[in-house]
């Protein structure tokens, strides 16, 4: 994304005696706000200098050492810039919570000040009050979040206390999610998919499915569920539902039982049929969870996206 700020702001620190430590950990200490992610991107695009020399990731930093940011005034900003120029639909709110209908092909949250058209944008403009309330104040109120060219549904909480609440219940596995994709293949009626996911070597954006107890790999266990709706010219539209919320994880189970969902260019088939889409067939169309201030039992639903209802009226599915 294009960098809001101008360039040539000028930030100083000057490490404290007795220190040994590395240049991005020390760059962490310094700017707080940014993801590891974000340090190693500001360190590589040259924006740190030590003692008026381009600073490099592994470089060890001593007592008295100059580390010089001079770059775009969005790294340093600590929260999402305010992008008034967001339009998100809100479906529910009350004095807890607030239901967002995400459009696919936005992200939940950036992570730095230069990110923007999130809903972490939207929300920084519409509700500034949420802005420190979660566990970081990239994602104000944001209990869960999408992939970004998924649509449908997001959760946000308007206090601390009911965002506690909720990220209980989904750590719980209290909160049902259901998913509407289309995916290549005639599937089974139903089915159960249970395979551990993990972050793949070579490619740290993708993830994949891995046998049970595989040594010295981080694992998450996930467990994905379908029932197929309706199927036609080599195709099956699925509700899909998940207990647990591991990155990716309905697209990786998916295309692991040979059923990648429509258009997913990270694990869909090479030179597939998009189908007229710019983005996957993946949909976030319902969320049961309780209330968390009243208790009550909230159901709430979001209906298929044009762009997805024009694919399926096409295909005569639905």
């Amino acid at each position: 994304m294009a960098d809001q700020g101008v360039l040539a702001n000028l930030k100083t620190w000057i490490v404290p005696a007795g220190e040994d430590i590395r240049l991005d950990a020390f760059a962490r200490r310094c700017l707080p706000h940014l993801s590891r992610r974000a340090i190693d991107g500001v360190i590589r695009n040259g924006m740190f200098s030590v003692n008026a020399e381009p600073g490099k990731k592994g470089r060890r930093l001593s007592g008295g050492d100059v580390l010089v940011f001079s770059g775009p005034q969005a790294w340093l900003i600590a929260s999402p810039l305010p992008d008034e120029g967001v339009n998100v639909p809100i479906l529910y709110e009350d004095d807890a919570i607030l239901v967002l209908d995400k459009p696919g092909g936005m992200a939940t949250h950036g992570f730095s000040g230069r990110d923007h058209s999130t809903l972490a944008n939207f929300l920084a403009a519409k509700r500034p009050d949420l802005i420190g309330v979660g566990r970081s104040r990239w994602q104000p109120g944001l209990v869960h979040r999408l992939d970004g060219e998924t649509s449908g549904l997001v959760l946000v909480a308007k206090s601390q206390d009911a965002f506690d609440h909720l990220a209980r219940q989904f750590r719980l596995r209290q909160v049902h999610k259901s998913y509407l994709a289309l995916v290549w293949g005639e599937t089974a009626e139903r089915g159960e998919i249970k395979l551990p996911l993990a972050h793949e070597v070579r490619d740290k954006r993708r993830m994949t499915a891995v046998a049970t107890g595989v040594r010295g790999k981080k694992t998450w266990q996930a467990t994905t569920r379908y029932e197929r709706l309706g199927t036609v010219h080599r195709l099956s539209f699925l509700k899909v539902e998940m207990d647990t919320g591991v990155t990716h994880q309905i697209r990786v189970h998916l295309a692991a039982i040979g059923h990648p969902i429509v258009a997913d260019t990270l694990y869909g088939v090479a030179d597939a049929d998009m189908l007229g889409l710019k983005r996957h067939f993946l949909h976030a169309w319902k969320l049961d969870f309780a209330h968390p201030t009243e208790g009550r039992a909230v159901q709430l639903k979001s209906d298929l996206p044009m762009e997805l209802r024009e694919v399926l009226k096409d295909l005569e599915l639905r």
